[in-house]
């Protein structure tokens, strides 16, 4: 993982932790599928990255895998709009880059066989070195 999906993959998990209107909603915020948490709470996801840039600024162009995890049928929206909220916050600078663009590019919504439920999105965040 290079420094940009590290950079990205960390100020995701540190705002989304922070955010006070989204931890009344989900039981934790964990990096990767946490071992043992009970339902709901968000996951952060895989970091894949590919070159991107501008003529004079070399870049990374990072995908980010968000997902909120469920049980029942207890989703009301309230903690996918807040999760949105916080995707707006990634732009900035981050440990020697700068997020000069973040959205969410797709959502992906389903329920598993022991009536659980995922809602995935997938952020994209273009970065630009120094």
């Amino acid at each position: 993982m290079s420094g940009a999906e590290q950079a990205v993959r960390m100020r995701a998990l540190a705002l989304l932790a922070a955010d006070d209107a989204l931890g009344a909603l989900v039981h934790g915020v964990f990096d990767g599928v946490p071992p043992r948490a009970s339902a709901p709470y968000v996951s952060v996801g895989a970091a894949e990255g590919g070159d991107w840039g501008t003529k004079d600024r070399a870049g990374r162009e990072v995908r980010l895998t968000l997902a909120l995890v469920g049980a029942g049928g207890g989703l009301d929206g309230q903690a996918a709009v807040r999760i949105e909220a916080v995707v707006q916050a990634l732009r900035g600078a981050v440990d020697g880059w700068s997020v000069v663009g973040a959205r969410v590019m797709r959502t992906r919504f389903g329920f598993g066989c022991d009536g659980g439920w995922r809602h995935e999105m997938v952020v994209r965040c273009r970065c630009l070195a120094g």
